[in-house]
């Protein structure tokens, strides 16, 4: 059953967490201004939050790329009675972040991240060796259009992404030392403490007001996305999630993704290579209280761009999800 919301700043408060969280001597505090409490209410709150299993840590969602990091998207298709393995497997893999089990003959799927020096299908057929897995392929993304997520029940908090903005597959940037022991200890969970950035400053021996700058250097650079918390999507209410793979002809591509990261319900929002085990080429994520909310999403999404080719993927069983860290 899930651990949905009922307290009003909690719900503004999840929004927060999300989007914008203040990289500052004392973010609670900033924070609490925004509601009118206390930063020792923030910390109160986002510890029931966390007791409650629905805010799953606070730390930087990181461009594996730009740090020398390799991703993809894995599907396999693998017996009933070999899930439980591959499932062990998964959770111990170091690499990967996020991994279910789906209702669709490659029945699970999960993301995979590297060093660069790494041959994927090497690891990929390394992890077949050891789970029985009938075939897999892996479906690396081309294009990121839309990577937002945002489970709060505020819709004042929930923004729209009004323009499209194409990002392509980044390349690894150089990196000073002091840049790469900022990025080490910041992955740590945000200790919930009124000043907790002291904690990673006083790590690595420099002052709390010298790590906040090259955190936002550090997010000018783009090697951090965005600072904030992971949500259990499924504890804050959102039961129901689908990986929908259109295909989108080419000439319709721009027009098709643009109305798609409007959207609320949807997350991520990637053009993905294509095999021929998978033809889709357009990845979307979309969330809602239920099945159905999702599928009300979907139908929306193919009656209003004219895309009918497509695949739904619900995950019927989270084995993973995490934030990989990235030792650099």
């Amino acid at each position: 059953m899930a651990d949905i919301v009922t307290d009003n700043v909690e719900f503004k408060l999840l929004g927060l967490l999300q989007d914008g969280f203040p990289l500052t001597r004392e973010p609670f505090s900033d924070i609490g201004v925004k509601l009118a409490i206390t930063g020792d209410d923030v910390i109160r709150h986002i510890n029931n939050l966390k007791l409650k299993g629905i805010v799953r840590q606070i730390s930087p969602v990181l461009d594996a790329r730009k740090i020398g990091y390799q991703s993809t998207l894995v599907a396999m298709k693998i017996p009933e009675q070999g899930i439980g393995k591959v499932e062990s497997f998964l959770i111990g893999h170091p690499g990967v972040s996020h991994a279910y089990e789906r209702d669709n003959a490659y029945n699970i799927w999960f993301t995979l991240s590297l060093p660069m020096a790494v041959d994927i299908q090497t690891e990929l057929k390394r992890i077949s060796t050891n789970t029985g897995v009938e075939s897999a392929f892996d479906l690396p993304a081309v294009k990121v259009f839309k990577l937002r997520t945002n489970f709060s029940h505020d819709k004042d908090n929930r923004s729209l992404e009004k323009t499209l903005n194409v990002n392509s597959m980044a390349e690894q940037i150089e990196l000073s030392e002091i840049e790469r022991n900022v990025i080490n200890a910041l992955q740590e969970d945000l200790p919930l403490s009124p000043n907790p950035f002291k904690k990673f400053a006083d790590k690595l021996g420099i002052s709390v007001d010298s790590m906040l700058s090259i955190c936002h250097l550090l997010l000018q650079k783009g090697v951090i996305r965005r600072y904030g918390a992971s949500i259990n999507h499924y504890k804050a209410g959102y039961m129901a999630n689908a990986m929908t793979c259109w295909y989108v002809p080419p000439e319709k591509m721009m027009t098709f993704v643009a109305n798609v990261i409007a959207l609320v319900q949807v997350s991520h929002c990637y053009e993905r290579k294509t095999n021929p085990s998978w033809h889709y080429n357009v990845f979307v994520m979309i969330h809602g209280y239920n099945s159905s909310a999702c599928r009300n999403t979907i139908n929306k999404i193919s009656s209003d761009n004219g895309i009918n080719d497509l695949a739904i993927l619900f995950s019927t069983k989270e084995f993973k999800k995490t934030r990989i860290k990235y030792p650099v």
